[in-house]
């Protein structure tokens, strides 16, 4: 596969997980350590390994189905370095990139104080790094964790082609900036929180939730545009539930990232 954003490949992806049209999921391969130069074909997967996997997409569905490597780190204070990729020809806009930050400040503002997010010196010294991908398979994003100087990284792609998403997803976003803004944020908000180390949950109010449960997908975009009466409101209405706020928690009881031993 081609790889996007410059120097990351993207993960090989299985695109048929159960019966949904349009998935968002995280990484099948963990701790993946491939070469810049390097993409990743089905080809070298191997059809056996491709098989396993496929079998596990589609019986499996939900919390077994491609998950995190746990919190990100260690970390030092709860600082998190994150680089943003520029808009490039992936049907990406300018303002993307707004939303993307605005998905890290709605973690932050969930991690009260156990998380910062701060612009790395550079693309290779960012623990967080997002980029924006072609249309693939009706996929919304992908997350695949990185080694970062010994570190739990990773890497996320976004999808930002609405009209790659079927027929109701592309004719809203065609008439409605703001929806069309909803689907790119609540996915950068859905595919950093992988980042972070949250799963999947079959509660369709998360935004961890999994489409492969099924349910009105363009519904799950649509309450969160309610919300909205212009694109600045996405700043402060987080699109977070009570559970995502919990994960959250969980993964991160003390600004180093680790959770105390209770003994």
């Amino acid at each position: 596969m081609v790889g996007v954003g410059g120097s990351i490949p993207l993960a090989p992806t299985i695109s048929a997980f159960s019966s949904a049209r349009a998935c968002w999921h995280s990484e099948l391969v963990p701790e993946a350590r491939i070469p810049a130069t390097q993409s990743v074909s089905q080809a070298q997967l191997g059809a056996a390994t491709l098989a396993m996997l496929y079998l596990a997409a589609v019986t499996a569905v939900g919390p077994l189905v491609a998950q995190p490597s746990g919190a990100l780190g260690p970390l030092d204070d709860g600082r998190v370095t994150y680089f943003i990729a520029p808009p490039d020809d992936a049907q990406s806009r300018p303002g993307d990139v707004e939303l993307a930050t605005w998905a890290l400040e709605a973690w932050q503002r969930a991690a009260n104080g156990r998380l910062s997010f701060e612009p790395a010196a550079s693309e290779g010294e960012a623990l967080v790094r997002v980029y924006w991908a072609a249309a693939a398979g009706g996929q919304y994003g992908e997350m695949r964790a990185l080694a970062v100087d010994g570190r739990r990284g990773a890497a996320v792609f976004i999808r930002p082609d609405t009209s790659a998403l079927g027929d109701d997803i592309a004719r809203r976003a065609g008439l409605d900036a703001l929806f069309r803004d909803t689907i790119v944020y609540l996915t950068c908000l859905h595919e950093l929180g992988h980042a972070l180390g949250l799963v999947h949950t079959d509660d369709f109010a998360d935004v961890m939730y999994f489409f492969g449960f099924g349910g009105d997908i363009p519904e799950f975009f649509d309450r969160y545009r309610r919300e909205l009466r212009d694109r600045n409101d996405i700043r402060t209405v987080s699109g977070l539930s009570a559970a995502d706020h919990a994960q959250l928690r969980a993964l991160y009881r003390h600004p180093t990232g680790l959770v105390a031993d209770p003994n």
